[in-house]
């Protein structure tokens, strides 16, 4: 798959979309039963993806509030400062 002139194969692209499925949340798999189309896949990966950046975003946005309301050489502003750092 590394090689920009060789094509990928049909069980290349069914072993992709198997993995990327595994990748869904569980009740987006319960949801799909069965198989899936490769498109409404991709539509679903997306939209998870989406979902994931927001998430993100709200808890980045949740603990930078935080942050401003506690003393910065707090032992509880040292261990978020070290999980951040991990």
């Amino acid at each position: 798959m590394s090689g920009r002139g060789r094509r990928i194969t049909d069980e290349e692209i069914n072993e992709l979309i198997s993995k990327l499925q595994a990748l869904l949340p569980a009740e987006s798999r319960r949801r799909n039963a069965g198989r899936m189309s490769a498109s409404k896949l991709l539509k679903e990966t997306c939209s998870y993806i989406k979902s994931l950046h927001r998430e993100v975003d709200d808890l980045s946005d949740r603990l930078a509030g935080l942050m401003t309301t506690m003393d910065s050489n707090s032992p509880q502003a040292e261990i978020i400062r070290g999980l951040l750092r991990s």
